[in-house]
């Protein structure tokens, strides 16, 4: 009995214990008309080999990113990882461990994360960053929140650049907290009037570079009005590649910066689970979410890491928690820490050009197409193009001719029909040549 360890008389003393004769009395409360009758209408058990046939006829229906020209951006990337990292984060010391409550015997944990932080940190040109947040997403909501901390104000402004899912992800988190949340229209082009929704009541303003549409924004405008007003910047990437080539938002003003790196180290995963940056500056580290990992010595000397700073149920005091996330993406930012190990600073560089290289080749294409106008002026790797059809019905006919072409705005705006034409599409450095012709060839059939 592997799975159902109780026999008999367990379930009689466990039912007399709470004062009942028999299970079915447990739900005496749930009425007759609506529970359920009979048993559930699932297949017969199967053996491992019929199991084995039938998954994988259907996941043959899925078209995998691998497969076909992949243009597919908006927030997740397709982009080519080592095998060393799949074979390096599997090891048993790696891939079991969890919460590293005990530094004595979790030092590897402890000094990946510490890799992980500096990282980051050197990445995004800010002082100190965390052992991760879920996600890009998440990690927008705390950043948000923890604005609101170190402000006392409670009003967020949002650019209309940022990526919809992590709009409203800031939106719920704030609807819950009583807070304010001002979200300007969507800005494909990156003209938006931000700066005149900056004022003292202001908490933080949220901008995303580049933003959802591929837009690049000049972050430090922003940061100089922002801080006039006392107010804090959140400066948000969805693609943490772009940070080797681009002025990271540190240099540019943001006191906060938050971003999705699943681009390093990490597949597409049919959307999870990723890994969350998250960033500030020295003198608001006590208000940052999750935990940070520190370098000490022991009585003897001898370097060692513990947790500086954590937010678990444990330390948790009420209205003087700074977060009530639970956890980190650790095997994720592990994963993240060892590609960009092997990357080093001219890979990663090396990386982005070529990236920002075959989105410009990629974008002479597209534009050369009949009816096709690109919106961005300034991009990396991504950016966006307006159709002279619905961009759905577009990607649904390129689909069919083994094209996954990119993203319609309107699956994450579906009331805006402003944006029912607009479709976001990114080339990494795992497109070659023949994808980009056969990409814009499909588009000029579909479109003519």
């Amino acid at each position: 009995m592997r799975y159902l360890p109780l026999n008999d008389t367990d379930r009689s003393d466990m039912l007399a214990r709470v004062g009942v004769k028999s299970v079915d009395e447990l739900f005496a409360d749930i009425p007759e008309d609506v529970r359920m009758k009979g048993l559930l209408d699932l297949p017969k058990r199967a053996s491992e080999m019929e199991v084995e046939r039938k998954l994988s006829a259907m996941a043959s229906k899925n078209t995998a990113a691998g497969s076909v020209p992949f243009f597919v951006g908006a927030g997740a990337y397709k982009h080519h990882v080592p095998a060393t990292v799949d074979h390096l984060i599997q090891r048993s010391e790696f891939l079991t461990s969890y919460t590293p409550y005990q530094p004595e015997i979790t030092q590897g944990t402890l000094q990946y994360l510490f890799e992980f932080q500096t990282q980051v940190a050197r990445l995004t040109a800010m002082d100190v960053a965390n052992a991760s947040m879920y996600d890009g997403s998440t990690g927008t909501g705390e950043a948000v929140l923890m604005a609101h901390r170190v402000t006392k104000r409670n009003k967020a402004v949002l650019s209309g650049g940022l990526h919809p899912q992590y709009r409203e992800v800031v939106e719920g988190l704030s609807n819950m907290a009583g807070d304010r949340v001002v979200s300007l229209p969507a800005d494909p082009t990156g003209t938006e009037d931000i700066l005149s929704q900056i004022d003292d009541e202001t908490s933080c303003v949220v901008v995303q570079s580049p933003s959802f549409y591929g837009q690049l924004i000049d972050l430090k405008p922003i940061a100089e009005k922002a801080h006039q007003h006392k107010a804090l910047l959140i400066a948000v990437f969805t693609e943490v590649v772009s940070l080797g080539l681009i002025e990271p938002p540190g240099t540019q003003g943001a006191d906060i910066v938050v971003g999705e790196g699943q681009s390093i180290g990490n597949g597409l995963n049919f959307g999870g689970p990723y890994v969350g940056l998250f960033a500030t500056r020295q003198q608001y580290v006590r208000q940052m979410p999750g935990r940070l990992c520190g370098e000490t010595v022991d009585a003897e000397g001898k370097r060692g890491f513990v947790l500086t700073l954590s937010t678990r149920e444990q330390h948790i005091r009420r209205d003087k928690a700074t977060s009530n996330i639970c956890t980190n993406s650790g095997l994720c930012c592990l994963a993240f820490t060892i590609h960009m190990s092997l990357l080093g600073q001219a890979g990663l560089t090396k990386l982005a050009r070529i990236n920002h290289g075959n989105a410009v080749k990629l974008k002479k294409l597209l534009a050369g197409v009949p009816g096709v106008e690109v919106l961005n002026s300034a991009y990396f790797n991504e950016f966006t193009i307006a159709l002279p059809k619905v961009a759905e019905d577009v990607v649904e006919q390129l689909a069919e001719r083994g094209v996954l072409a990119g993203l319609p705005v309107s699956r994450l705006e579906p009331g805006n029909k402003d944006l029912a034409n607009l479709l976001v599409v990114a080339s990494t450095e795992v497109n070659t040549d023949e994808d980009r012709a056969a990409f814009a060839d499909a588009l000029k059939e579909v479109l003519a």
